[in-house]
């Protein structure tokens, strides 16, 4: 079964646009979008599974350069 989540991201100053345009990039991020207020970049990833995403967020999202934390809120 398919897993949704949205991954709230914060960034180092000055770097949310190049953030976004970078994992916008990345397969499975189905919409990426800078934002105003706590976060900076928020995304909606789709994968197989629980595992999958995990995978993406660990070693695709957090390695790009800019990214500084992420919280990810699975979608129910």
């Amino acid at each position: 079964m398919a897993v949704q989540a949205f991954v709230l991201i914060n960034t180092r100053a000055g770097s949310a646009k190049k953030v976004a345009d970078e994992i916008s990039k990345i397969g499975g991020c189905k919409s990426v979008c800078t934002v105003t207020g706590r976060y900076d970049v928020i995304v909606l990833i789709e994968s197989a599974d629980l595992k999958a995403a995990g995978d993406l967020i660990l070693t695709k999202i957090h390695k790009i350069d800019g990214v500084e934390r992420t919280e990810t809120a699975i979608v129910v």
